[in-house]
């Protein structure tokens, strides 16, 4: 609202300034000059008055800004009566600014789109009726109704056959998705397709949407230290200013030559087009699913050199795969997957769950399972059309089946960190699978991609075995592996490792918060990653993909050197541009006409910012992949 308020105000003085330009214009057109002057000056004193109050207000927080020049030089043309020069400063300096507010706004889009997306209500069944309530009477397991075109209003599961959703507003991912029955619906998710019943899975306030929105809130908060040198800069360039200016007039005696200086010296938003570019660059890395959280953190992003993994998670899918199945017996692998999996629904153990979750991804439709018994920890046993089948730990299939179950996890997997899930079927052994956390696709190429964008060093931590990081890591090049390591022991490597240069700490756990926290830059796995880790983080990757990383930083480093272009071709042209009104050969409704072109053009650049594209490998591959556990990451997110 305040933003809003502003944009409105810098409009009303850009009017008011517009207006007595022209028709002062109009009145010297007439022969009417000293009415001209009069009317110049009145479209100049609100303008001046308005600047004075930012002035003032800047000053009382210890803010110094190039805004003085722009008073100095719109006092300095009133006071030896160059009121067409003033007039021309006040519409350029009322036009910059409204044109900067514009360009933040613009810059904004991506981000404040998902603010306007919050529902307000929703529709929930009640008696075998639908309501409409507000998203605070929500509770987990009512059931909602979400219609085409509609956004999903809190994290729950599809209660139909089928839903079909645009997750676009929060992964990136271009296309929309099928979601089958009991698949996961984060908040924020638009039905493409025909309406669908929604079974709340948490309360609106503890959803993926309001986690993200609160991100982007603080995101818009921020100011980059970058904007604060600028700042700085800007006292050496008032010094430099005010000396030029008093050097025409000093050894020319012409107080007109430095009205021309501080003129051409009025660069309004240029050092504003600072954050115009860094909040464009905050605007483009959400499109590829990169969340920063402000500017700072985007800067730091485009100055990292060494980069700290976690592994399970992170570096690994962070959820068990099968990656082998043997039979001993007359069943498929389908078959044994088929029963496994029909049985395992009844756990909500992540190993049973990942079993399920291969056989839905297969398209299997599994009957409900009958006569369940758990045994917590161990495994399931129950009746699948017909048959008596037991799932679990080798020694709990042993100790119900004839057979000779394995046992040795090494030894039938061969890879350290191995999970087995034998199968019995109707008291007989039928098999088993080898379950492991494998590393994430494309892994040895993202690494690769990282040291070429000038990552120096890539260091695995991890809590884990030794034996199993060093398994994963085996062939990937990395500059150093630790592992056992408690949370303390991970703040400490980030700490000791800053003196190779700036770290950045990708993590996903509770465990990896403290460290993410330490490090100059925090990167949270926000799909599936722990919501204390992304609270700690400065970035989180909406998307479960790793690949997203090396997108931000290229959008970071991209953001701040067209940020770098801005300062220092602004503030260059601008001291060229006085040095020759110091000489004499410009006016100063010149200079300020000149002064504008500058800083409109500096503008410009930084909103280039909006159309970095990086390029990423496989980047089109990378958009259509989204993964359903965003959830999980970002709910209850301050």
């Amino acid at each position: 609202m305040a933003a809003f308020l502003s944009t409105r105000r810098d409009l009303a003085l850009l009017v008011i300034g517009l207006l007595g330009l022209l028709t002062g214009l109009a009145l010297l057109a007439m022969g009417r000059g000293g009415s001209a002057d009069l009317v110049w000056s009145v479209g100049v004193v609100p303008i001046l008055a308005a600047l004075l109050v930012e002035i003032v207000r800047s000053l009382r927080n210890g803010d110094v800004g190039l805004d003085i020049v722009a008073a100095l030089s719109m006092s300095a043309a009133l006071v030896f009566g160059e009121t067409l020069a003033a007039a021309v400063v006040a519409v350029m300096y009322s036009g910059g600014t409204y044109l900067e507010s514009f360009a933040a706004g613009r810059a904004r889009r991506e981000m404040s789109a998902l603010l306007s997306r919050v529902p307000r209500s929703a529709t929930r069944y009640a008696d075998g009726t639908l309501e409409d309530v507000s998203l605070d009477c929500i509770e987990p397991g009512d059931l909602l109704l979400v219609r085409r075109g509609e956004v999903a209003p809190v994290d729950g599961t599809v209660a139909s056959d089928a839903a079909l959703v645009d997750q676009s507003a929060l992964t990136g991912e271009a296309m929309p998705i099928r979601l089958a029955q009991g698949h996961d619906v984060m908040s924020g998710a638009m039905n493409a397709g025909e309406a669908f019943d929604l079974r709340a899975g948490r309360r609106a306030a503890d959803s993926t949407y309001a986690g993200i929105v609160r991100l982007v809130e603080a995101a818009q908060k921020s100011k980059a230290p970058m904007a604060r040198m600028a700042d700085r800069y800007s006292l050496l360039f008032l010094a430099v200013t005010v000396a030029l200016a008093t050097a025409a007039w000093w050894f020319t005696g012409d107080p007109v030559r430095a009205v021309a200086v501080l003129v051409v010296a009025t660069p309004c938003p240029l050092i504003l087009a600072v954050p115009v570019a860094l909040v464009a660059g905050l605007s483009r890395a959400t499109h590829f699913g990169v969340l920063v959280k402000g500017a700072a953190p985007l800067e730091a992003l485009a100055g990292i050199r060494t980069l700290i993994l976690d592994k399970t998670g992170t570096l690994t899918d962070g959820q068990p795969r099968i990656v082998s199945t043997q039979s001993h017996g007359n069943l498929s692998g389908d078959d044994m997957l088929f029963l496994a999996a029909a049985m395992d629904q009844a756990s909500k153990h992540p190993i049973a769950q990942a079993i399920v979750a291969v056989a839905r991804d297969r398209g299997l439709v599994l009957p409900v399972p009958a006569d369940v018994v758990e045994t917590a920890g161990e495994g399931v046993a129950g009746t699948i059309n017909g048959q008596a089948v037991l799932v679990g730990s080798p020694g709990f299939v042993a100790a119900r089946t004839s057979g000779n179950v394995v046992n040795d996890v090494s030894r039938v997997s061969g890879d350290p960190g191995s999970v087995v899930v034998a199968l019995g079927v109707d008291g007989v052994l039928a098999g088993h699978f080898v379950l492991a956390d494998s590393l994430r696709s494309g892994t040895a190429t993202l690494l690769a991609g990282l040291r070429k964008a000038g990552i120096q060093r890539i260091i695995l931590a991890t809590g884990d075995r030794r034996v199993v990081a060093d398994a994963v890591s085996g062939t990937l090049g990395l500059d150093g592996v630790h592992a056992d390591l408690t949370p303390d022991q991970k703040v400490s490597l980030v700490l000791s490792e800053r003196s190779h240069g700036t770290v950045m700490m990708v993590g996903d756990g509770v465990n990896d918060a403290p460290a993410l926290a330490s490090a100059d830059v925090g990167v949270a796995m926000g799909a599936r990653g722990a919501a204390a880790s992304v609270e700690a983080a400065d970035v989180v990757l909406l998307v479960d993909r790793l690949d997203r990383l090396l997108s931000g930083i290229e959008v970071a480093r991209g953001a701040h050197r067209i940020a770098l272009q801005s300062v220092v071709a602004g503030l260059g042209l601008s001291v060229a541009g006085m040095v020759v009104a110091a000489l004499g050969y410009i006016t100063p409704v010149q200079g300020a006409l000149l002064q504008e072109v500058i800083d409109i053009a500096v503008i410009l650049n930084a909103l280039r910012a909006l159309r970095i594209n990086p390029q990423v490998a496989g980047q089109t591959d990378l958009r259509q992949t989204a993964d359903q556990g965003l959830r999980d990451g970002i709910s209850g997110t301050p």
